[in-house]
């Protein structure tokens, strides 16, 4: 039919028939390219006035994040925690403008405050300013509807994978028949630069095979990085590894045609047994006369004379206006979201208060996950490990009380990359997370410590209590994940084995000289080297209790004596960080101060100088960062100012400075990389041995 014709049929229909057409039509597409512009445009202004930033992909995005937000994104704007929500994730952070503008516009409150928004007019003004509610990349914590901190590309998409796994094991653990409580998806914006990240693709391959069909990430194929076009270093087939991982992979053309993207968005829906990557054709900068199209958009603000001449191509009302929002557009926001939202919302919390009354435990459960707390009956069966010579390695006496803690933790989940039986650190009582079987709380991230480390995030992030495993040399490749868990406050944990030149006969590849010093230099990263098991289990029950703390657990091979507490002090010290193991009477002359495996050195070093009428303190510290905390008379009593100290680890120096400034203070650790050779040799040949600490302990003396 021509246009004429469609006219002349419109004309002939009755008009209550026309103002219906009209409204739901013509009136909706229109208010939906008004509310796309209106993202555009905020995206643009906010850059401008920062001098800084990203506009172009947000002003080329701005479809797809209407369309996820207004029609399918199953969440509450004023409830912004809720539990049953679905999840947006903007991986490609630097884009941060775009979710800003729909957080303003949605109506996203912060919790429990309707009347208080969680971003601002005045907050997107202050882009990228101090005490703004939009820094320059989204920060978990930090502003309302940031579902996670993305800043490096690859972080975003990666975590969603555990979020995803998150949602399926509280589906399968506590869902009942009638009580669909957890049936959340994820929905993930991805650029070209993320899936060139190697942690995408790790965790991309991961995803596809535990088919995690409640995962969606919307791939912008806009071609463009800062140098210049994608083909200049990437020119793979994405669809083609991507349906090789096992997705759903669907080609949904230009991000402009919102039907074909709601077509996608529907197929993902109803995709059961894989997760979906959706691949839009977008340009960046969108709209720019001469500025679309090309890397200039990317990174910088458009100019002023640019902005306007965009806003006129849109068919802007304001053109000359800074941060307009056209009157309807918040409205049909509320419409949309808002309406459908608050409805899934009170809903869903009687749907949970009518499973509380009918499982009263598993909806206790869920209350403490909710909440952040810890099972009541935690650490019942945590407990002390008799004195033994002999002992045990960290590492097994670590997998001991894991599994002590466990059986009482329906919710602490994790696994290793492909090195549980080294790490011990399966639930030896639980099945393991498989496609089939979500319920399973041992996890196999393969050989992919990079994605483990986000998809640990990931867990976290649904309120479980989460931890990955692998040798402590490998923590590099887990030390981005490792630093957004520190910055989002995430308090998972790591085991981290195979400790130092205790490795062995794998040699300096495998023997993790500077790690302490890595990790221990990430802020707000607690890291504990326990001397035994009784320190291990003293570690596991303050790392349990961390609420906004991400820690590590650095363990041994080889077997540490297990000290006799009779004699000693108690390892309950552990909790502050550090404390005096073993004493002198009076005033002691020298400090032997040391971590993890040798502190057990340090009390034979003793035995042999008490022997020579030394006066001798050991202190044990298997937690630097944590007696740090402690205050100064607390510290000042364990390590007095000015007392002659020998500090004694088999690691570098760094991170030890302030404790070695006093008159006559040395340390005792590796200025190099080790060797091959069996571990006993080693420590020998390196200067760890009772004759060589007693020997530097005399000259300190002298």
């Amino acid at each position: 039919m021509t246009n004429s014709g469609i006219s002349s049929g419109l004309i002939s229909l009755p008009l209550f028939i026309l103002s219906i057409v009209y409204e739901r039509v013509i009136m909706s597409d229109a208010i939906q390219k008004t509310a796309i512009d209106t993202i555009r445009t905020l995206s643009m202004d906010g850059v401008q006035a920062a001098n800084s930033g990203h506009p172009g992909t947000p002003m080329a995005l701005a479809p797809a994040a209407y369309l996820v937000y207004n029609e399918f994104l199953n969440y509450n704007p004023q409830q912004p925690t809720w539990q049953g929500r679905d999840r947006f994730i903007l991986s490609a952070g630097h884009a941060s403008m775009l979710l800003y503008s729909m957080i303003h516009l949605t109506g996203v409150t912060e919790p429990g405050e309707p009347s208080k928004p969680a971003v601002t007019l005045d907050d997107l003004k202050n882009f990228r300013q101090l005490d703004s509610k939009c820094p320059g990349h989204p920060e978990f914590g930090h502003t309302w509807g940031v579902e996670m901190t993305t800043g490096p590309l690859g972080q975003g998409v990666a975590t969603s994978v555990g979020v995803a796994m998150g949602q399926k094991f509280l589906a399968a653990k506590y869902n009942r028949d009638g009580f669909k409580l957890f049936d959340s998806n994820i929905y993930v914006v991805c650029g070209d630069g993320d899936l060139m990240e190697g942690v995408a693709s790790e965790a991309a391959s991961l995803g596809g095979h535990l088919g995690l069909d409640n995962l969606c990430w919307i791939y912008d194929d806009n071609k463009i990085t800062i140098e210049g076009e994608t083909d200049l270093a990437f020119t793979e087939d994405v669809a083609a590894r991507f349906t090789s991982y096992g997705w759903n992979v669907i080609q949904a053309g230009d991000v402009n045609n919102l039907e074909t993207l709601r077509d996608a968005l529907e197929n993902f829906k109803k995709t059961t047994g894989k997760p979906t990557l959706i691949i839009i054709q977008t340009e960046i900068g969108y709209g720019a006369p001469t500025l679309a199209g090309t890397h200039t958009a990317h990174g910088a603000p458009l100019g002023d004379a640019e902005i306007k001449a965009t806003k006129e191509a849109y068919g802007w009302e304001k053109p000359d206006e800074t941060f307009f929002i056209p009157d309807g557009v918040m409205e049909h926001f509320d419409a949309g979201i808002g309406e459908r939202g608050a409805k899934a919302y009170d809903a869903w919390n009687a749907l949970f208060a009518s499973y509380c009354e009918k499982f009263a435990q598993e909806g206790g459960e869920l209350k403490k996950i909710f909440a952040g707390e810890l099972p009541e009956t935690w650490d019942q069966d945590v407990v002390p490990f008799a004195a033994d010579a002999k002992g045990l390695a960290s590492r097994a006496s670590s997998g001991k009380v894991l599994n002590q803690i466990a059986d009482n933790f329906p919710w602490l989940i994790g696994g290793s990359a492909d090195l549980a039986p080294s790490n011990k650190s399966d639930i030896a009582s639980e099945t393991s997370f498989q496609k089939d079987n979500y319920g399973g709380r041992n996890l196999h991230f393969g050989i992919r410590e990079n994605a483990m480390g986000s998809i640990v995030n990931g867990l976290a992030l649904c309120g479980l209590k989460s931890y990955g495993a692998t040798f402590f040399v490998f923590s590099d490749y887990l030390r981005p994940a490792m630093r957004q868990a520190a910055i989002m406050g995430l308090p998972i944990f790591y085991i981290l084995t195979h400790d130092s030149i205790g490795v062995g006969e794998d040699g300096p590849t495998h023997q993790p000289i500077e790690h302490l010093a890595a990790c221990r230099s990430i802020p707000g990263m607690y890291v504990f080297r326990p001397a035994d098991a009784n320190e291990v289990a003293e570690s596991y029950k303050t790392v349990m209790q961390l609420t906004s703390n991400p820690s590590c657990m650095v363990l041994t091979r080889q077997n540490l004596p297990t000290v006799d507490r009779n004699e000693y002090a108690s390892a309950e010290g552990t909790e502050r960080g550090g404390y005096v193991l073993a004493d002198c009477d009076g005033k002691p002359e020298l400090l032997l101060v040391a971590t993890g495996s040798e502190v057990s050195l340090c009390l034979e070093a003793k035995k042999v100088l008490d022997a020579k009428g030394k006066k001798v303190r050991v202190v044990s510290i298997p937690c630097l960062d944590l007696f740090q905390e402690q205050d100064a008379d607390y510290r000042d009593a364990v390590l007095p100012q000015g007392s002659m100290r020998l500090i004694v680890e088999a690691g570098i120096k760094q991170g030890w400075g302030e404790y070695l400034i006093c008159p006559k203070c040395e340390f005792l650790g590796m200025e190099g990389f080790g060797a091959s050779a069996p571990a006993g040799q080693l420590f020998e040949h390196f200067g760890f041995s009772v004759e060589n600490v007693v020997k530097k302990a005399e000259a300190i003396l002298a």
